[in-house]
């Protein structure tokens, strides 16, 4: 199984895995993103770890990683509670600016 999963990412046929940037998912703070990315450290370290974590889960869903169903489960509430402090980092920032 393995081997049919690396044949298929190498020939870019592997499941549609859909991507959980922060750009993606929250286009109305484009801005403040970018903004707090250069100017808070805070925000910056949940920030990498955020997106860090979104390519551990999506290997882990796409069997390049193999993973306890256990395991997957703590890094997706990991990444949506990551995801609540970010997002309220940003709409303080968005706020700040109005």
């Amino acid at each position: 199984m393995l081997f049919l999963v690396i044949y298929l990412i190498k020939q870019g046929r592997a499941m549609s895995v859909e991507h959980h940037t922060l750009a993606n998912d929250l286009p109305e703070f484009k801005h403040e993103i970018h903004q707090l990315k250069m100017e808070n450290a805070h925000f910056k370290k949940l920030f990498d770890e955020y997106h860090e974590l979104t390519r551990s889960i999506e290997n882990m869903e796409n069997e390049v990683t193999l993973a306890t169903t256990a395991e997957e489960e703590k890094a997706k509430h990991r990444r949506v509670y990551l995801k609540d402090e970010l997002t309220s980092m940003l709409r303080k920032a968005q706020a700040a600016t109005a």
